[in-house]
Parts: C-alpha cells; sequence; structure tokens
C-alpha cells in the first residue's frame, strides 16, 4: 500500500488544472505531451496509454522523470518483469486493474512477454500538495511521496481506468474534461487509501481572511458579477493560492466563495427588481445567472419565493 510522507523541500504552489486528452505512448512512461515540455506541464495531471499487440519479448527502460509520480493501471492481463530501483519488484502475470506508483526520480525498467494495455497517469506535486490541503486544511510542510512501489489490486481504481479507456467513445467533444475528472478522480483514491491508513492529522483551524483581502475579494466578486467567477479568479484576486483562499474566506464570512458568489447576485438581483421595470430574464442574464430557471431556483432557496412573487409582495407593502 503506498505511504505517503512529507519531504523537506520547498512546498509548491497549487496550480490551475487544463482540460487533457490521453496520450498515445509511442515509447513506454514517454508521453508526447511530457518529452515536448518536460519542465513545465500543461496542468496538474497528464494522461497516456501504451498498448503493445507484439508477442516477442521487449526490455524497455524510459527515462526518469524527476518532476511527476507515475500511476501505472493494468487494463488487459499480460506478463512482466518490473524492476523498481534496480531491484525485481513483480516477475509474472499481471491482472487488470493492477496498479503500480513511481516517485520521482526513481528508476524502473521492464520486460514484457506478451501483448499489453497499460495506462499511466502522471501527477505534479502541485497537485498531491493541494489534494493534501483541501482533505486536511493545512498545507504540507514539504514535497508529498507516494514512496511504496507495491503493486495494488484495487477495485474502484479499475472502474475508473476502464471509464478512461472508454472516454473518447462514450464522452466524442467532452472526452477532455472527462478524462481529467477521472484522472483526478484516481488520485483521489490512492490518496484516500493513504489516508485511511495512517489516519488524518491533526486539524488546524483556518484563520480568516485579513480585512483587506476579504474586501478585495468581495469587490472583486461585486466588479464580476455577471461574468463566470471561478475560485481560482477571487483568489488570484488576493494573491493567495485557491485552496488557501478558500479556507480563509470560509473562516472569515462563514460561507464558501460559492455561495459567497451566488448571495451577492441574488441581493443584486432583489434590487433590480425594486428599482427596474427588467423582466426576470433580463435579470437574471444581468447577475450572471445562464438561465432564468437556474436564477428561480437559487432565488427561492434563499429568499423563499420566486422573483415575480417577491416583487409583488415587496411592491404590495
Amino acid at each position: 500500500m503506498p505511504r505517503l510522507y512529507a519531504q523537506t523541500r520547498l512546498s509548491v504552489e497549487p496550480v490551475i488544472l487544463v482540460s487533457q486528452a490521453i496520450d498515445t505512448e509511442q515509447r513506454w512512461r514517454c508521453p508526447s505531451r511530457l518529452v515536448d515540455t518536460p519542465a513545465q506541464p500543461d496542468g496538474n495531471v497528464t494522461i497516456s496509454r501504451w498498448t503493445r499487440d507484439d508477442v516477442k519479448t521487449v526490455e524497455i527502460t524510459p527515462q526518469v522523470d524527476n518532476e511527476f509520480h507515475t500511476i501505472g493501471i493494468n487494463l488487459k492481463s499480460t506478463r512482466v518483469t518490473f524492476y523498481h530501483g534496480g531491484r525485481p519488484l513483480h516477475d509474472g502475470c499481471v491482472m487488470p486493474g493492477v496498479t503500480q506508483v513511481t516517485c520521482p526520480g526513481e528508476p524502473v525498467r521492464a520486460l514484457f512477454y506478451m501483448p499489453c494495455d497499460v495506462l499511466h497517469v502522471y501527477v505534479t506535486q502541485a497537485l498531491l500538495a493541494e489534494c493534501y490541503e483541501s482533505a486536511f486544511n493545512i498545507a504540507p510542510v514539504g514535497d508529498l511521496l507516494i514512496s511504496d512501489p507495491s503493486l495494488i489490486r484495487d477495485p474502484v481504481i479499475e472502474r475508473l481506468a476502464l471509464a478512461l479507456a472508454n472516454a473518447s467513445d462514450v464522452c466524442g467533444a467532452f472526452s477532455r474534461v472527462y478524462t481529467e475528472s477521472v484522472g483526478l478522480a484516481i488520485v483521489s483514491r490512492l490518496l484516500a487509501r493513504e489516508f485511511n491508513r495512517v489516519g488524518r492529522p491533526r486539524s488546524v483551524a483556518a484563520v480568516g481572511l485579513p480585512a483587506w483581502q476579504a474586501k478585495r475579494a468581495i469587490d472583486y466578486i461585486d466588479a464580476h458579477l455577471t461574468d463566470s467567477i471561478g475560485l481560482a479568479d477571487i483568489a488570484q484576486s488576493t494573491g493567495l493560492s485557491r485552496m488557501h483562499f478558500a479556507a480563509q474566506f470560509r473562516a472569515a464570512t462563514g460561507l464558501r466563495p460559492h455561495e459567497f458568489v451566488l448571495r451577492r447576485r441574488i441581493e443584486r438581483a432583489q434590487s433590480l427588481l425594486l428599482q427596474s421595470r427588467l423582466t426576470s430574464l433580463d435579470i437574471a442574464l444581468s447577475t450572471g445567472f445562464r438561465s432564468q430557471a437556474h436564477f428561480t431556483t437559487v432565488f427561492k432557496r434563499l429568499v423563499g419565493e420566486t422573483p415575480a412573487r417577491w416583487r409583488a409582495i415587496v411592491r404590495d407593502k
């Protein structure tokens, strides 16, 4: 089972995720996306697939990567001799769903004796740190390493890997968003296994945003109510990473950023309902909602009445 521990190096700030499709590897564990830009991957997670139909034995040694954890998930039965850190780790048959994690800088070598189909998920340190901080509300002291290379069989990871393998056929134009989401689910599953084993670290209460940062965030929200506002956008306005910002904003306001944005939009909508003759659809679009139905649903949840009913009640008073 993977062992996760902090290594005393500088922690890395989380970066924004970018939707990615599944690469086809021409060489084992060498996706073109990372070969072209090894120092600056275009996102937190890259997914690739290596398929080999040849029945001849082949020995492969990929270039050691110092930037990523590599999660290998077997998609079909095969036979392999796998070396990790210069020592044999496995020699024999491997069933579908078997998963192996290699930490950055660890040399591996493999002899494949049969056709095989392997999915690789490459995970940056930034993503591991962000998942850790999101789960425990505290940033890791240093880099996180999933250090146990043992082969594991997890039915959840197996189902997720099969979903990824069929992403292009099932999702079509949405396959990029789909593969990113499922890839993140695989990473989360591996971290959850480790957290369940070692136990949750002692919780640390989040400190609220200083007044000037809270004001800057609220001013940004008010200025962009008609836009599609993301957590990263608001966090950037305060100079914080999105995970630091989310915890501190909630401690300061008592609301998650998304809920706060919705409430500010409804407050703006209430003002427009009373001060103008705009229709509910016009008000919905002018306050950042993409449809009248969504606007009405949120309005009724927060106010207790539909927009039209609320307008009538207040004007009759």
